[in-house]
């Protein structure tokens, strides 16, 4: 079996590399060849965000214009269309719809975040936003045999629309995300994100300056993609985001923060959607770490055993008190979240998913 896989972005970003790249070679195991097509070369996603002029970063996208044209032309040549999430990152659905068209093609959509919200970009404004055309997701998810889902709240909306689901986390490879010895002379409370989802971090950095004057710690901010990050009276270990120290940079961590909060780019229904990919991290690599009970993230592991919940700034500065207190209790609930991921949260149990959805669609 031949699938075509589209996504908007190269192997730099987590949605590519975890909910496509990493099943090409479980599912050919299982009979079925994935040939991912992302929208962005890696060069082009590099650029999307640098500070070129607008009009550099449109002319830029013509390369890839071209090649999804291209895959129109050679659209008999696969059994079936795997989207994750949208053929490119702005338009209406144009390519989803003539390849499904001119191949006759089944489509899998594949939505780990709740892109059916519109929000407003953080970086490119209302008028990022007007170009997302926020109302492809409804259309795909309707169009679509199935809709894989990355959480519960996802494919409840999902089904509403009278579409099949299928339900599967964003999971790591629990071969490379391993726990480690640390050898931190002063325990490190760590984030790791993205540009766009460092004002969460933010919403707790009050409590951050409150622990700081009662603990020891270092604060390690992994792509925030800001040069300099201050925060008053706290140490700070500010790092670019780096595919090849991606790993490492989990595994040094002595405990994991995940705050959520609205924001002008996230609604309450939006958070409700998110994947809680960051938690499933913490877990796989054996740290602890504090998060906001919001949608799925509230779901994910044992809370008391694995993980606290914050809701509060005092309940925020209570659970990292006790994890910076106690290494051995650092350790017990890093291990609890070692065992929940190899339980609940391996490419071995969510490949079988993906496998039995392809399998089962309609002939072309």
């Amino acid at each position: 079996m031949r699938v075509l896989g589209l996504c908007s972005y190269p192997i730099e970003a987590a949605a590519t590399r975890y909910r496509l790249a990493q099943f090409v070679e479980p599912l050919a195991a299982r009979g079925i060849e994935l040939e991912m097509s992302p929208f962005l070369d890696s060069r082009r996603f590099a650029r999307l965000y640098e500070g070129s002029s607008p009009f550099e970063k449109v002319f830029g996208l013509g390369g890839p214009l071209v090649k999804r044209l291209s895959e129109v032309l050679k659209a008999r040549r696969y059994d079936a269309l795997f989207v994750q999430r949208e053929a490119m990152l702005f338009g209406p659905a144009v390519f989803e719809w003539l390849l499904q068209r001119a191949g006759r093609l089944p489509l899998v959509l594949d939505l780990d975040d709740a892109t059916y919200i519109p929000y407003e970009s953080p970086t490119y404004g209302r008028l990022g936003s007007f170009f997302k055309f926020f109302g492809k997701t409804d259309r795909l998810i309707e169009r679509a045999e199935t809709v894989i889902c990355g959480n519960r709240f996802i494919a409840e909306y999902v089904e509403k629309k009278g579409t099949k689901t299928a339900i599967v986390p964003t999971v790591v490879d629990t071969d490379k995300f391993v726990p480690v010895e640390k050898d931190n002379a002063v325990p490190v409370l760590g984030w790791i994100g993205t540009h766009s989802t460092f004002p969460l971090l933010e919403s707790i950095f009050p409590v951050l300056q409150r622990l700081a004057a009662e603990h020891r710690f270092v604060l390690r901010i992994v792509g925030a993609g800001r040069p300099d990050v201050a925060l008053a009276g706290v140490e700070i270990d500010n790092r670019p985001w780096s595919l090849e120290r991606e790993v490492r940079d989990f595994q040094t961590l002595d405990v994991g923060l995940y705050p959520i909060a609205v924001s002008a780019s996230a609604s309450n229904e939006w958070l409700l959607g998110k994947s809680g990919f960051k938690a499933i991290q913490y877990l796989t690599v054996g740290i602890p770490y504090v998060v906001t009970p919001v949608g799925v993230c509230a779901e994910i592991g044992i809370e008391g055993e694995t993980h606290f919940f914050a809701r509060t700034e005092d309940e925020w500065f209570a659970s990292l008190s006790a994890l910076l207190e106690s290494a051995e209790l650092r350790r017990k609930m890093g291990a609890k979240g070692r065992e929940n991921a190899l339980e609940n949260y391996t490419i071995s149990q969510q490949v079988n998913k993906i496998a039995d959805t392809l399998k089962g669609l309609p002939k072309s």
